[in-house]
């Protein structure tokens, strides 16, 4: 399952390849910067709410105030290259000259620096979707989706600087479990934390289209993050409460009914963000809903093995897929495999468009293992219109048995099913580091760009 790759997009449709594409060489041995103005000014450092207890971002706060122009790449150390997508490459880095310095082992004084060669990029006709991150993360504010601390351009590269998840990603991290896969109770836990985000993005028109274990990021304490939103897709939700009285779907019996009160539209395409300040109290026979679904799409984006059969046969798609791809995820953290993976990408997506969902054995071994069928059942319906969560989104998800038991709007004050080790954090110099520790998901050789050898 390593060999698994997202990018998939509507220029590589015909040939439906997924193989990630690395970073280009440039001819520079060693790079000379060129120091653009920086975005990371005091005035254009966003307040984060959810990030004031934050070390790691107080951090960088008082460096952006002591640094009226703004950080640089020039404040930053790099210390190794942990991964490497699509479009850019991932380096742990830290603040230079840094009130931290004593205590270099401390995950907090840690930052993960996306550093995208603009050049290459242009090359391979991906600017718009680096573009497309960039946006989205400037949108975000949530415990469970990652916090654009700075960002700035050196050269032809531009960098944007983010929290170091020290506990890998989920795909790793499963692998380390028995028969490679979590307990129930595990599995019913990140895919808690994970529908939150999702409602978070969806509530701001975003469409994640990328969601896999692989891009769930391990923060230290053990809670997660969503990362990579470069083939996210910007739409608007329009936030409404709903109560009693509204006829029933009769698509899903088991959710409850309600009448929509609708409001004005939240839309990633605009400045407005959600503020979560201004949310009131609903009473408890209320449901707050903001999904996106006029969004529509054609491009062909996505990761072979959890690609939607619309996306899979060519039509246009809207917030639905992520709701397919939700239930994917969840199949594969219980039962250590995904439902329509075959020996090759075409023979992947002939099982999403037709074959039927099974499970590993006719009987579920218990009440929540019967749950989490129903639930992914719900999820993989291959009619969009028909599936969970296409009509009011993660107020219907968020109802279902699967999750009972939860407080869902508390989940991050639950403890998580496993705290990484701080042992794991130790560094070595970005000189001393090979391919193999990298962090990709790609074990093949990646080339060298001239900004790992600044």
């Amino acid at each position: 399952m390593s060999g698994r790759h997202s990018g998939m997009s509507s220029e590589t449709v015909n040939s439906t390849s997924m193989s990630s594409e690395s970073i280009c060489s440039t001819s520079f041995s060693r790079l000379s910067f060129d120091l653009l103005p920086s975005s990371s000014s005091p005035e254009s450092l966003s307040i984060k709410p959810h990030r004031s207890s934050d070390f790691a971002y107080s951090a960088i706060r008082s460096a952006t105030f002591r640094r009226k122009a703004g950080l640089t790449f020039r404040d930053f150390h790099l210390l190794r290259r942990i991964g490497a997508g699509d479009i850019g490459t991932v380096y742990l880095c830290r603040l230079r000259d840094s009130a931290v310095d004593d205590f270099d082992d401390d995950p907090a004084c840690f930052y993960a620096m996306k550093v995208v060669d603009k050049e290459a990029v242009a090359l391979k006709k991906k600017s718009e979707r680096a573009e497309m991150e960039r946006k989205i993360l400037k949108m975000l504010d949530h415990p469970f989706l990652p916090t654009l601390y700075a960002e700035f351009e050196a050269s032809h590269f531009s960098c944007i600087v983010m929290e170091f998840c020290s506990g890998g990603d989920l795909h790793s991290l499963r692998h380390k479990h028995p028969n490679n896969r979590f307990s129930l109770s595990s599995a019913r836990f990140y895919a808690a934390e994970v529908l939150v985000a999702l409602e978070y993005l969806h509530m701001l028109g975003i469409i994640y289209r990328d969601l896999k274990p692989e891009n769930v990021l391990v923060r230290s304490d053990g809670h997660i993050m969503l990362s990579d939103f470069d083939l996210s897709l910007c739409s608007h939700a329009i936030p409404a409460v709903e109560s009693h009285d509204y006829s029933p779907d009769p698509a899903f019996p088991h959710v409850l009914p309600y009448t929509r009160q609708q409001s004005t539209p939240f839309s990633c395409l605009s400045n407005r963000v959600f503020r979560s300040r201004k949310v009131q109290t609903l009473q408890s026979n209320r449901l707050f809903v903001a999904e996106p679904v006029g969004a529509r799409s054609c491009s062909f984006v996505g990761t072979h093995e959890y690609v939607s059969p619309e996306v899979a046969s060519g039509n246009s798609h809207g917030n639905a897929v992520d709701w397919w791809s939700f239930g994917i995820f969840i199949y594969e953290m219980v039962y250590g495999r995904t439902p329509f993976a075959a020996p090759s990408n075409e023979s992947t997506l002939r099982n999403i468009i037709k074959k039927p969902l099974a499970f590993p054995t006719a009987t579920p071994a218990s009440t929540l293992d019967m749950h989490a069928r129903d639930l992914i059942s719900g999820l993989l319906i291959k009619d969009p219109n028909r599936r969970l969560g296409s009509k009011r989104g993660a107020a219907d998800v968020k109802k279902h048995p699967f999750f009972a038991g939860l407080n869902l709007a508390l989940i991050r004050m639950v403890t998580p099913p496993e705290v990484p080790s701080l042992k794991r954090n130790k560094t070595t110099p970005l000189s001393n580091v090979n391919d193999n520790d990298n962090g990709n998901r790609n074990n093949s050789r990646q080339q060298a760009t001239a900004f790992d050898y600044f």
